[in-house]
């Protein structure tokens, strides 16, 4: 008898858990790694480790301020429901 494969329900991630990472580690792009956009994430993180080991140039102090706020920007669009931000990287909408 032939194995039949299983369907798994997708799981909804929530937004709160994305709004509270975006708030307080979103400089380091965590909740972009939570909602499975890696590559924004990645950009993120490697915005402000170049600003952390820059900052003593001065001009890191300018990445790491961009990066904060790109993050808080998400952080009030995850608020809001604004697409895409609204649903993860799969197109599930965030639980409310």
């Amino acid at each position: 008898m032939p194995m039949q494969a299983q369907q798994y329900a997708p799981v909804q991630k929530s937004m709160l858990a994305a709004a509270l990472l975006a708030f307080f580690l979103g400089g380091l792009g965590v909740h972009n790694f939570y909602l499975g956009y890696s590559s924004r994430g990645v950009t993120q993180l490697v915005l402000t480790l170049i600003g952390v080991f820059t900052s003593w140039l001065l001009i890191g102090f300018l990445f790491i301020f961009v990066v904060g706020i790109w993050a808080f920007i998400e952080f009030i669009l995850i608020l809001v429901g604004n697409s895409p931000y609204d649903r993860d990287s799969q197109g599930i909408p965030l639980k409310r």
